[in-house]
């Protein structure tokens, strides 16, 4: 849906606001930015673009709360580059909840999310609740997929989910889910996936997640993982991923073939009081047919004074194709509680060849915010990028929020 469906939408809002005051709650925020940017996908020209996003709920449509209305979409008119006037709806939604004390309603275009799978559908989801230890959802619609110039597919691309999952249970959370997507009435996805989660003596925490292509046959997604807490002050997390890259079956892509990738990950975050915290960790990726790499990061969270906060990290990574070395730092300073200020560097050496020696990406960034009242702030950020391909990059945005 482009602009004229946003412009339906602002109608839509203006229209109930009329006919349910009587008790009807409208909140949500509209952000209007100023962009300046080089657009990539026009030989690196400038653009600039006035962008407005709006994002809403309406509650209270109904005595008995039970109905509600939400929105978010975006919509940007290009000064430059002749792109001219664009949008985008995000979500548009009746949420109807507890019908008959068991089922949950959603109609319209909606973010649905299973353990299989996700997408922004133009259709419906429905939960079923209260009926014993297990819950199910029933989900389906138009697959909606977004282009560089608006919407693309039609009728044909289409989603269907199914997912039952464990209810009332406030340690233990698991659900299994079946995810098909049709392109052109030819089914493109088929994917079952799990996942669960596990609370163990008030200080464990483990969890994983799988998804099994049923049309190429293998799991292209498995995730493991335990985090400890010894102390409310120290985190421990080690995890396992990987993952095998699927193709939708019509896609050209799905006849290329690609190696398993696979990472194991070991992270420690301490903190020692209000001013200093710290963390550390090790990750090892493998890439297929012995290509592997290691990394190591260390980070350091300082706040000398209370206005003032300093962030610096560190990562060294070693193994196939090149290597990099990096530091992130940024400070951030409250002038007081309306205003804010913040800056930071970033700064990468890699090598990508042993031929070519070793390259440089620098990242330079000055932001700040200031609140205008309580509802309305305004913000800025502007940065520059030096590397290989650009030797001054400069862009930046000033935005306006208003939540209502």
């Amino acid at each position: 849906m482009g602009i004229k469906g946003l412009l339906r939408l602002l109608l839509f809002i203006s229209m109930l606001t009329a006919t349910t005051s009587w008790a009807a709650e409208i909140h949500g925020r509209s952000s209007t930015q100023f962009l300046s940017f080089s657009n990539e996908l026009l030989d690196d020209k400038r653009q600039i673009e006035l962008a407005e996003y709006l994002r809403f709920s309406v509650t209270n449509i109904d005595k008995a709360g039970k109905f509600s209305i939400y929105g978010y979409g975006r919509g940007a008119q290009d000064f430059t580059n002749g792109e001219g006037l664009n949008g985008r709806l995000y979500y548009l939604y009746g949420d109807y909840r507890d019908l008959f004390d068991k089922v949950d309603l959603k109609i319209g275009r909606q973010f649905v999310n299973l353990a299989a799978g996700s997408a922004i559908i133009d259709g419906a989801q429905v939960d079923l609740k209260n009926i014993g230890p297990v819950a199910f959802t029933v989900l389906g619609g138009r697959d909606v997929v977004f282009g560089l110039n608006g919407e693309i597919g039609d009728a044909t691309n289409t989603i269907l989910g199914l997912g039952a999952y464990l209810t009332g249970f406030s340690k233990t959370d698991a659900e299994v889910s079946w995810f098909r997507k049709w392109d052109g009435g030819d089914v493109a996805r088929d994917i079952i996936g799990l996942a669960a989660k596990q609370y163990l003596l008030n200080n464990v925490k483990v969890y994983g997640n799988a998804r099994y292509d049923i049309t190429a046959e293998t799991f292209n997604e498995v995730q493991g993982g335990l985090k400890y807490y010894p102390t409310s002050n120290l985190i421990f997390t080690g995890e396992y991923y990987q993952s095998y890259a699927t193709f939708d079956t019509t896609s050209i892509y799905s006849v290329f073939a690609v190696n398993k990738y696979s990472e194991g990950v070991f992270r420690a975050d301490y903190i020692f009081n209000d001013m200093v915290s710290v963390n550390a960790g090790y990750n090892r990726q493998g890439y297929g047919e012995g290509a592997a790499a290691n990394v190591y990061h260390a980070g350091i969270g300082v706040r000398p004074i209370e206005p003032i906060k300093l962030n610096v990290e560190y990562d060294n990574r070693t193994g196939y194709y090149g290597s990099t070395s990096g530091v992130l730092a940024d400070v951030a300073y409250d002038i007081n509680k309306a205003s804010q200020v913040a800056g930071g560097i970033t700064y990468d050496v890699y090598q990508r060849d042993a031929l070519t020696g070793d390259e440089i990406a620098r990242r330079y960034w000055l932001g700040g915010k200031y609140k205008l009242a309580s509802n309305m702030a305004v913000s800025g950020r502007i940065q520059d990028d030096v590397n290989a391909r650009f030797s001054r990059n400069v862009s930046g945005r000033v935005t306006f929020d208003y939540d209502f």
